[in-house]
């Protein structure tokens, strides 16, 4: 007969501190009025003392806890997450110095009607970052056009900051190469396909009210001047969005989109081999931080695990579960659904990195929806709708501090007019509730 696992909250002092030393310096430094205040202690450095605190409360021989963690860092999930981080910031980076991000922006403003510059700012963003998998490079990419349209009509640049952004993070929560998805997925086993599939149930709705919304506020007309671009340099993005909706396996997704973002270099520019190695090299760079900070949350939460902190967390949940039931036998899906939402928004919150959220949480929320019957799609759905729910409206998270310094506005107006995400929340609590 096995013994019922330990649960103890000392466990989780290491996590705490991590947090606690990211979010305390971030604050330090945004009273000192410093631009991207809580990005200026690199969170792999932040996590370091708290690793420490981790070996330190073992119980075990510190060769089995440094073993333990070396486990963790090396389990199969994290090595496969940062791998594909890899892959997708080599095309990243391949695709847009080929041209390909420049192509689509200017397609898409070639089709826009004048009086529908706001939605249409909205769906150019969802596109540029399902494709890329990133709603910073689609922010750095897209805005600064977007201000140069702002300069030439009576749009509010509030509204047009809130179109982009709300765009940017439609797109890089539907993304099969976000690092959002590949963490969330990875976490709780489930295919890409399948969970981009349940994102939609959600994003869907969402981003129909949105485009309503920003078409209601729609306002200037302006006669674009047209920029010539080539239809050519398209071809990457749409490749890997169809090879992804397929299920083809994302390493050969990645793989096929990285090479052909190459070729329309090779056939439309003086692009290079070299040159395309180097962009290669330059998107493994861009990775860096995630990929060794998921590696350094494996060790960690293998030892958070061994020592029961995990254990504690879902007995906590389990109770609170209870108490909102009607009875105490019923499992309430429902209520664990929300609870993980709730998890893993409080997390971004403290930490304004919603991928970081999805990897301190991953664990807890597979353990949750394991034992109460929810499959790892929906899980994984839920992770990634509400970290992106907080990363968007979070005054100084990456993306509202970028583009609010792009167009000279505050990041918390940023956040504000960040109006998907907060129609987001609003529709998917609703459809969790009446959802079987």
């Amino acid at each position: 007969m096995t013994s019922k696992q330990p649960f103890s909250a000392i466990a989780l002092l290491p996590l705490l501190i991590f947090i606690g030393i990211f979010v305390g310096t971030g604050l330090y430094f945004e009273n000192q009025n410093v631009d991207y205040a809580f990005y200026q202690l690199p969170s792999v450095v932040a996590i370091l003392p708290a690793i420490i605190i981790g070996v330190l409360l073992s119980k075990k021989k510190l060769n089995q806890t440094i073993d333990i963690f070396i486990k963790g860092v090396g389990h199969n999930n994290i090595i496969t997450m940062c791998m594909i981080y890899l892959l997708a910031g080599a095309f990243a980076a391949v695709a847009k110095a080929t041209g390909g991000v420049d192509a689509t922006v200017a397609l898409g403003l070639s089709y826009i009607p004048a009086e529908f510059l706001l939605p249409g700012f909205f769906l150019i963003s969802a596109f540029i970052a399902t494709a890329m998998g990133t709603s910073m490079g689609t922010i750095a990419a897209v805005a600064p056009v977007a201000f140069g349209v702002v300069e030439q009509t009576n749009i509010e640049a509030t509204l047009m900051v809130g179109a982009v952004i709300s765009g940017a993070l439609f797109g890089d929560n539907l993304s099969i190469i976000s690092d959002t998805t590949i963490a969330a997925t990875r976490t709780q086993g489930c295919e890409m396909k399948d969970k981009f599939k349940e994102n939609l149930i959600f994003a869907l709705p969402a981003a129909l009210i949105t485009l309503i919304l920003f078409s209601l506020q729609s306002q200037g007309q302006v006669d674009l001047q047209p920029k010539d671009y080539d239809v050519f340099k398209v071809i990457p993005y749409l490749t890997i969005l169809i090879l992804a909706i397929s299920g083809l396996n994302v390493f050969v997704v990645l793989t096929v989109g990285i090479l052909f973002a190459g070729i329309t270099g090779f056939t439309t520019s003086d692009y290079t081999v070299l040159q395309f190695s180097k962009d290669i090299y330059a998107g493994f760079g861009n990775m860096q931080e995630i990929f060794f900070l998921s590696m350094l949350v494996g060790g960690l939460a293998a030892l958070i695990q061994q020592q029961g902190g995990i254990a504690f967390i879902n007995h906590k949940i389990e109770s609170f579960v209870k108490r909102l039931s009607s009875k105490k036998t019923d499992k309430s899906p429902k209520l664990v659904e929300l609870c993980i939402a709730l998890m893993v928004a409080l997390t971004n919150s403290c930490i304004a990195n919603n991928t970081v959220a999805i990897v301190v949480t991953g664990d807890i929320a597979k353990g949750l929806a394991e034992k109460h019957d929810i499959c790892p799609k929906r899980s994984a759905s839920l992770l990634d709708i509400f970290a992106c729910i907080v990363q968007g409206i979070l005054p100084f998270g990456a993306q509202a501090l970028l583009i609010g310094s792009i167009f000279s506005i505050s990041p918390l107006s940023a956040g504000l007019h960040a109006w998907y995400c907060m129609v987001l929340a609003v529709v998917s609590v609703i459809i969790i509730a009446i959802r079987k």
